[in-house]
């Protein structure tokens, strides 16, 4: 009785902190203004247990940090594509990609080359 409850303090602590408060990521996400860089930094920043989100309008590189104790990476992309930005690995619906602003239309050709100035 004694070793199965030891296991069981050793496997709990292992969990528990094992993982990170203050993961890191970064990744690839969707968008051509400073409207988009605040959808995207308020969607991922309404995850639960996000603490930094910053997306650069240049290089549509999103840097996180996160706990990874509360959520994780395919959470925040699923919350950011949820507000209409594609990531590299999820696409917005119909739907989520139609709700952002007419400026914000990323996969218009017109839209992203009145941007580039």
């Amino acid at each position: 009785m004694k070793k199965l409850i030891t296991i069981l303090v050793v496997l709990v602590t292992t969990i528990t902190f094992g993982q990170n408060k203050n993961a890191r990521a970064s990744m690839e996400v969707d968008g051509v203004c400073l409207m988009c860089k605040t959808r995207i930094e308020r969607a991922s920043l309404n995850t639960k247990g996000v603490k930094s989100a910053v997306w650069n309008v240049k290089t549509h590189e999103l840097k996180l940090i996160y706990d990874e104790r509360k959520t994780n990476v395919d959470s925040i992309q699923n919350n950011i594509v949820a507000v209409g930005h594609d990531t590299k690995l999820l696409k917005a619906t119909k739907e989520a990609y139609a709700s952002v602003h007419p400026c914000c239309k990323y996969r218009d050709a017109e839209v992203v080359d009145d941007h580039e100035d």
